[in-house]
């Protein structure tokens, strides 16, 4: 077990659990994505993922559900979405959730495309790719949390995107993380355990009102 203070768990963490919180999240964020229709707007959204959960016996929610879209996918955590837009036939949006099961903590995010909206799709397809060059980052070069995010904005730059460095990534637990207060992942000092650290990727169109969002767990 780690010694940082910041990596702290609780004494009925499992790694296992979390792992299974992690796929099961998966899951549930499909079921979600299988539902939305053009026309839909955000609170519609969120309201049909409530009983999603339901269905997947989801125990509780540790963080507000966020269902953004079209102009709304360029939005931080903090900022308000626009309530009067609703998913076009050619458009992009992002699920974030943050469930609960076995008193573990589940954390996923992930970007979509609805009819033919080629930009979108490579901005979609742009954040996953940055997501798993900076897990690998992690994995191969034992990079800190701070260089993780430097290297992801270098990265999105190059590729021609804008990274939004607001989104900053952070940790997840045994049910509820907040005790062990480990901060955001773009502060970490050092490299993150596995396991334990959600690493969130937000991205935008250079001048279009668009951007796309993934995040998972790092994991060996």
């Amino acid at each position: 077990m780690s010694a940082d203070p910041r990596e702290a768990v609780g004494r009925k963490f499992d790694p296992a659990l979390i792992e299974r919180a992690r796929e099961r999240s998966w899951q549930v964020l499909a079921d979600i994505r299988a539902r939305m229709r053009p026309g839909i707007n955000e609170e519609q959204a969120k309201a049909m993922a409530a009983q999603v959960f339901a269905e997947h016996g989801v125990e509780r929610i540790w963080h507000p559900t966020l269902i953004r879209i079209g102009a709304n996918t360029v939005k931080t955590w903090r900022q308000r979405s626009d309530p009067t837009v609703r998913l076009g036939e050619n458009d992009s949006y992002f699920i974030d959730l943050g469930l609960v099961f076995d008193r573990h903590e589940g954390d996923v995010g992930d970007t979509f495309v609805v009819g033919d909206a080629p930009r979108r799709q490579e901005c979609a397809d742009a954040a996953r790719r940055l997501f798993g060059e900076v897990a690998d980052a992690w994995r191969s070069r034992g990079l800190s949390g701070q260089a993780l995010y430097g290297f992801a904005g270098e990265r999105a730059a190059a590729l021609g995107w804008r990274f939004n460095h607001a989104t900053k990534g952070h940790r997840i637990g045994d049910y509820p993380h907040s005790v062990h207060k480990g901060g955001a992942l773009d502060s970490l000092d050092a490299k993150p355990s596995g396991g334990r650290w959600i690493l969130e990727i937000q991205i935008a169109h250079p001048s279009e009102p668009f951007g796309a969002f993934y995040e998972d767990l790092l994991s060996a």
